[in-house]
């Protein structure tokens, strides 16, 4: 199964950290990397897209707000917030979040990730298909 993912950091450096990670992954396709919720929103609206990770803070719109969207949507991705402010975790929490990273992370913490991404997705526990 691949995994096909998108980054969201107004952050140039980590954004390309995480797309560097994600890029050589196994089994891992990773599509396209924003600075702004905005694109980002936008590119899902028109591509298939499995995991979002996307930083908390940026300017604009938050990554709170842009998994809400994204939440929204009828058939959506799932998404991972990463802020280096952990009292965040319970913002991800509320909006049902697939998963809550702290910056800075590690490249075992983004493997995580797409593990407990690609059990979900076995077990038939992903919420794709459900509108919040």
């Amino acid at each position: 199964m691949e995994i096909k993912v998108i980054v969201v950091d107004n952050s140039p450096e980590l954004k390309e950290r995480l797309t560097s990670i994600l890029s050589a992954m196994e089994g891992v396709r990773f599509l396209k990397s924003f600075d702004d919720a905005v694109a980002a929103m936008q590119f899902v609206e028109e591509n298939p897209v499995d995991l979002v990770f996307s930083d908390v803070v940026m300017p604009e719109i938050s990554g709170i707000t842009l998994a809400s969207m994204i939440y929204q949507r009828e058939s959506h991705p799932e998404v991972v917030l990463l802020s280096g402010i952990p009292g965040f975790s319970l913002e991800a929490w509320k909006i049902r979040a697939f998963g809550f990273i702290i910056k800075p992370y590690t490249k075992a913490q983004i493997a995580d990730m797409i593990k407990k991404y690609r059990q979900a997705a076995k077990d038939g526990l992903l919420e794709r298909d459900v509108v919040y």
